[in-house]
Formats: C-alpha cells, structure tokens, sequence
C-alpha cells in the first residue's frame, strides 16, 4: 500500500518539463482502471499549452496550481454512449485516482481538481478545449514535478467502520 500512502495532493511544481512518455505511461494507468461492463467510456485531453494551462484558474476557482504546472490531463467521460451511462462517473473517478497512484509511484506530484458537476467548470472546459456535447469534463489532474514535500498520509478511523450492517 505505499503507492497509496504516498498519494498527496501537490500544488507546487518546478519549471522542469514532464516527457511525453511519462505522459503517455500515465494515460495507460488511466486506460487499465475497472470500467462497469468494460465500456470504459473515457476520453483524455493532455494540456501542455502554456496559455491553456494560464487559462485553467479563470474557469476553476482551486486551480491556480495549473497555471504554473507543465502539464495537466483532463480526464472526460462519453455520456451518451453504452448501456451503462450512469457509471461513468465511477469509471472516470477510477482512471483519475489510478493517475494519481501512478503519480506517485513516479515520483511526481499532482493534485485531483473536481470539474463534474459543476457545470461552469464543465462549459469552461469544453470552450477552452474544445471539447464536444457528448463528453463531459470530469476532473482535471495538475501534474509537475514537485517543489513540495507531504508525508504519507493515513486517515484510518475505525468508527467509520461497520460490519455485517450499520
């Protein structure tokens, strides 16, 4: 579980690029998350663009981060696609944390900012990008290297816990 335990959400990066390939080995992780019916009904838009990424804290009040990362991964859902269009939340919330995990694995540093279901941040996202009618902005992961160091993080509490009912 340490990939899990070293997950934190980062917000300072240095100004050094992160390579494609690292990118691309980061959309794989996203690519490999369980999907409901294996519909995996996600779309991914990398950000590298400067003036895009300067954008970013315009539309979303928590992303101020973006505007100094050197890239960040919109992750999208199709919404008018498959059987099982309810649980393309779920599916994307599972690809977005398997980044983050990756991430961290990596030795990078990201943070998990929230677009569904606030419907400016999705507008906002889709004109900046482009984005069509039938896929939704779901979350946006910040990616750097990082300029700031956070301990494990564990938040176990076991009131929280209930067997065999509430």
């Amino acid at each position: 579980m340490d990939a899990v335990f070293k997950r934190r959400s980062i917000r300072k990066y240095t100004d050094e690029k992160v390579k494609d390939e690292v990118v691309e080995h980061l959309l794989k992780s996203a690519m490999a998350a369980p999907s409901a019916n294996n519909e995996q009904p996600w779309e991914f838009v990398v950000i590298d663009d400067k003036k895009k990424l300067g954008k970013i804290p315009d539309i979303h009040p928590y992303a101020a981060m973006a505007a100094g990362a050197p890239v960040a991964i919109l992750v999208c859902g199709k919404t008018n696609d498959g059987s099982s269009k309810s649980y393309w939340v779920q599916d994307c919330a599972a690809a977005t944390e398997n980044i983050l995990i990756e991430v961290a694995m990596l030795d990078l540093g990201a943070v998990w900012c929230g677009i569904h279901p606030r419907k400016l941040r999705e507008e906002g996202m889709r004109d900046l990008l482009g984005i069509p009618k039938d896929v939704t902005p779901f979350s946006l992961v910040v990616i750097g290297h990082p300029d700031e160091h956070k301990g494990p993080a564990d938040r176990y509490d076991p009131a929280r816990v209930h067997k065999n009912g509430w």
